[in-house]
């Protein structure tokens, strides 16, 4: 056995990774490699299933991708000498795929570590397609059946620790750190050194702070180094990964990747001291006095001669100035969404953006969003790299090339929003075009009229008449984006969506729904942020000014009626306070009565009555629409996609007896 070393420099890679996109993952992985040991580094941990893709979804029963991401585990192998590397895939065993963690020193595959845990809730159905391996059991694969490349022998798989030049590993993956009985526990009695932990763990709100308690208080819990490396970018097109690769020791975060970058791939890089680590174990009344491993359980290799530098002792992470101030929300929603849209387009392959720009604060804020993956990718890459990430020239990724907004009046648009379009395209600096629309809007009024023999009223058919204006708005606003093969930005929120207050084929066309996955009371909160102040580095769009001062309406009755969303429903506020506790919090009608009670005293017993029974009806009669909504960004768990969180029947009950009992 090799005399234990005293100091490791250790590289964690957030790398922006695409399902299925072979040549492509396995090329940032490489780049990832390369980087970590131009820095010195000896260990190298890339993220869960990087050489795959960790949304390959069904295609994960494709024989192919198995065996195609074991090919690319060989053409990896000749770039980790001199280091150990770490790397996640998919690997079939006897006939069942496992989500595994293979091990690679100096230049050979030493052996897999297998996920125990297998993530199944919200956006995740890992259980669908890999099987959790089960705790202390450990195997033989002969790696030259699995797709028939060559190998050199049998490797193990399992539940393993590895011990390479005196330092001993072992593994938790993802989901595997997040349960109770968690495997570094075990780990630990093994007096394991460094815990490595490659993941896919998605943006949300919030979300970052759990995971860095996660992660330090596991180094310090388990007396081993922490080593975190995730996922980034807009990786399949629903789910958004932040990034944010750390490493910890004793309690501390040591290094942090940055998170929500436009860069492919980034790394946190720490020299850490074992030495240091090893005698908290020697001193914690939890550590067994004597280890021993059961027949199999470690992996001995031969000692090799690391090829890592020695460097600075370790520090302590620092934080970018956004991550520290009060309007953390906020800054995290303009990132998230920009580099959901900068990887949406890059990765489709689309020529832009084209937005339906109605003056109101939802298509502004898509708008505004466009704006801000223009800025934050120039700011971060230079216009030329960014321009070539989108195959493009910088003369040529301008806002003015990359989005089309589109104004589309008739006979109920007001000058006021008219105006607030066009200065926010103008402040943006995007193509627009306004167009009127009455013309068709009288056209398919008459033939409907000549069709059923009678003249449509607004005190009959004020439903009918309302959508046949949303409706009309489509064809040209999809006209423009063809011209450009561009992508449509549907403008729907998710307040719209628990109600199904957006028209099919209407407001709701598009082939991504950027805010979907936030309500109302947020956006408007954020575009009065965005307008005074914005992100940090950027600064505000002074151009909402004419925006910020309307209250929502969908312009969609004449004039006279003066529409205002809220009267056709209820105040925002009180609306996704409903979603929350009826959707979120799956609460029965009268719980939410009574929680809304206590949070909205200023309104009478009866109002909220009314406006609880209101929610629920539509809630149910809408599923219908929620079910056909374009791909929209996961961002809290309180997203009401039913491809990848809230499900939910088309046809069901309708609470009928429940909500007729709050009026008892």
């Amino acid at each position: 056995m090799a005399s234990p070393k005293h100091r490791l420099r250790i590289a964690a890679a957030a790398l922006d990774q695409t399902p299925l996109d072979w040549p492509g993952n396995l090329a940032r992985c490489t780049r990832a490699v390369t980087a970590a040991r131009a820095d010195g580094a000896e260990l190298v941990l890339l993220p869960e299933l990087a050489l795959s893709g960790y949304g390959c979804e069904d295609a994960f029963y494709m024989s192919h991708v198995e065996q195609r991401a074991w090919r690319s585990l060989q053409q990896l192998l000749p770039e980790t000498r001199g280091l150990v590397v770490g790397v996640g895939l998919p690997c079939l065993h006897r006939g069942v795929l496992y989500n595994v963690a293979a091990l690679c020193v100096d230049g050979r595959l030493a052996g897999f570590a297998a996920k125990q845990h297998l993530a199944g809730d919200g956006i995740h159905y890992e259980p669908r397609w890999f099987r959790p391996w089960p705790s202390g059991q450990r195997a033989r694969i002969d790696a030259r059946g699995l797709a028939r490349w060559s190998a050199d022998d049998d490797v193990p798989i399992g539940d393993l620790i590895f011990e390479v030049g005196g330092v001993r590993i072992g593994f938790e993956i993802c989901e595997d750190a997040w349960v109770a009985d968690r495997p570094g526990t075990r780990l630990a009695a093994k007096a394991v050194d460094v815990v490595l932990n490659p993941s896919a763990s998605h943006f949300a709100f919030g979300r970052r702070v759990v995971r860095e308690r996660l992660v330090s208080e596991s180094s310090r819990m388990l007396h081993a180094v922490y080593v975190y490396a995730n996922l980034l970018g807009n990786e399949a097109g629903r789910v958004i990964y932040d990034g944010g690769s750390m490493i910890a020791s004793r309690g501390e975060i040591l290094a942090v990747a940055p998170r929500f970058s436009f860069a492919e791939v980034e790394l946190a890089v720490a020299t850490v001291d074992l030495a240091a680590v090893r005698g908290d174990y020697r001193g914690a009344s939890s550590a067994r006095a004597t280890v021993i491993d059961e027949p199999g359980t470690c992996v001995e290799l031969e000692p090799f001669d690391f090829v890592g530098a020695e460097r600075t002792p370790p520090g302590l992470a620092t934080r970018p100035i956004w991550e520290t101030g009060p309007e953390l929300a906020f800054e995290e929603f303009t990132r998230a969404v920009a580099l959901g849209l900068y990887d949406y387009l890059r990765k489709s392959r689309s020529g832009g953006f084209v937005v339906s720009l109605s003056g109101g604060a939802d298509s502004a804020t898509v708008a505004c969003l466009v704006e801000r993956m223009l800025r934050l990718g120039v700011t971060q890459l230079g216009a030329e790299a960014f321009a070539r990430a989108l195959g493009r020239t910088p003369e040529k990724a301008t806002l003015a090339h990359l989005l089309t907004t589109v104004y589309q009046g008739t006979a109920n648009s007001s000058e006021t929003t008219r105006s607030a379009a066009e200065t926010l395209a103008k402040g943006l600096g995007a193509r627009h075009f306004e167009l009127d629309v009455q013309g068709l809007v009288d056209g398919y009024r008459e033939r409907v009229e000549g069709a059923i023999g009678r003249e449509l009223t607004w005190e009959q058919d004020d439903l009918t008449l309302q959508n046949l204006q949303a409706r009309v708005r489509s064809p040209s606003a999809w006209a423009l984006a063809n011209l450009e093969r561009a992508i449509l930005l549907s403008t729907s929120n998710r307040s719209e969506a628990a109600v199904g207050y957006a028209t099919m084929d209407g407001d709701t066309s598009g082939g991504l729904s950027p805010i979907a996955g936030v309500d109302k009371t947020f956006l408007l909160a954020w575009l009065q942020w965005m307008w005074r102040t914005g992100p940090a580095g950027l600064g505000p769009i002074e151009a909402l000014a004419e925006v910020v001062v309307q209250r929502p309406t969908a312009e969609l009755r004449p004039p006279s009626y003066e529409q205002r969303d809220e009267d056709d429903l209820m105040p925002y506020v009180v609306l996704d306070a409903i979603e929350e506790l009826a959707i979120r919090d799956r609460l029965a009608p009268g719980n939410v009565l009574d929680a809304l009670i206590g949070r909205f005293p200023e309104h009478a017993r009866e109002v909220l009555v009314g406006w609880v029974r209101r929610f629920y009806r539509l809630w149910v009669q809408n599923q219908w629409k929620r079910e056909r909504l374009a791909p929209s960004f996961h961002l809290d768990d309180e997203n009401l996609d039913p491809k990848t969180w809230c499900r939910y029947p088309i046809l069901g009950g309708d609470w009928g007896e429940e909500l007729a009992a709050l009026e008892r």
